[in-house]
């Protein structure tokens, strides 16, 4: 995993970050930008995998609002995406709760049937506002 990540730094010039709690210090998860398949398509997702112990904190949503504007303040990428397993609730009310819509389902042999999220610039723009 750190291999892959490292990777993905020279190749893209970016990966996943790891999540600490601010007060402690003490690792609880990562989540960042990688390129992943979805349905095909090689696309900017928005990754996040935090300890259970964790769950149900805001955590999820407060690093994936922070990946989305990283991602629209330094790349170019037109749009961000989220894709999980249909039945992960958490990870679709997370894209929901940082603007993306759903854009499909579709077969995955790795999940059964995967969701997709996305969230446009102009969309993004529209929300937050540029330079956010």
């Amino acid at each position: 995993m750190i291999i892959w990540n490292i990777e993905n730094y020279k190749k893209y010039g970016f990966g996943l970050w790891a999540m600490t709690l601010k007060e402690t210090g003490e690792f609880i998860g990562d989540c960042g930008i990688t390129i992943q398949n979805i349905d095909g398509e090689l696309l900017p997702e928005i990754g996040y995998h935090i300890n259970k112990k964790y769950w149900r904190q805001g955590f999820a949503k407060e690093a994936a609002k922070a990946c989305r504007d990283w991602v629209f303040n330094n790349t170019e990428y037109n749009a961000i995406y989220s894709y999980m397993k249909y039945s992960n609730a958490a990870s679709y009310s997370t894209a929901i709760a940082i603007g993306m819509k759903k854009l499909k389902e579709y077969s995955d042999p790795k999940n059964e049937i995967s969701y997709a999220y996305a969230i446009s610039r102009e969309e993004w723009k529209r929300t937050v506002g540029n330079g956010y």
